[in-house]
């Protein structure tokens, strides 16, 4: 296999990081909405619930992105980083360029969304 480890685990590390920054920045973002009535603006209720549950589904999708983050750091610990969970066979290296934290090739993938 072909695939820089080294750079994988840079790469990784990387994005960790900065789904966590995004994830302390929109922490006031998900909190539970307080609309005082006394204060000026003309947020409604809906708008802020709204945005309320647009911030908790990007959190949720940022927490998934860092589940596979860690999973893919402990498939470069244990050996197994670069080849696919379902069949064992190598992830392409461009695949794991676009998405260092693919977890399997493109076949089954592709058979896991039907």
């Amino acid at each position: 296999m072909s695939i820089d480890i080294d750079a994988a685990r840079t790469r990784l590390l990387e994005r960790k990081n900065e789904i966590k920054r995004l994830s302390e920045i929109s922490e006031d973002s998900r909190a539970t909405v307080n609309l005082d009535q006394q204060s000026v603006g003309r947020l409604s209720r809906m708008d802020a619930l709204q945005m309320q549950a647009m911030a908790q589904a990007s959190e949720r999708s940022r927490s998934a992105e860092l589940q596979r983050i860690d999973a893919a750091l402990a498939r470069i610990e244990t050996g197994d980083y670069g080849y696919c969970l379902d069949c064992g066979e190598e992830i392409a290296e461009k695949r794991l360029e676009i998405d260092p934290s693919a977890s399997h090739c493109v076949h089954c993938a592709g058979a896991r969304e039907n």
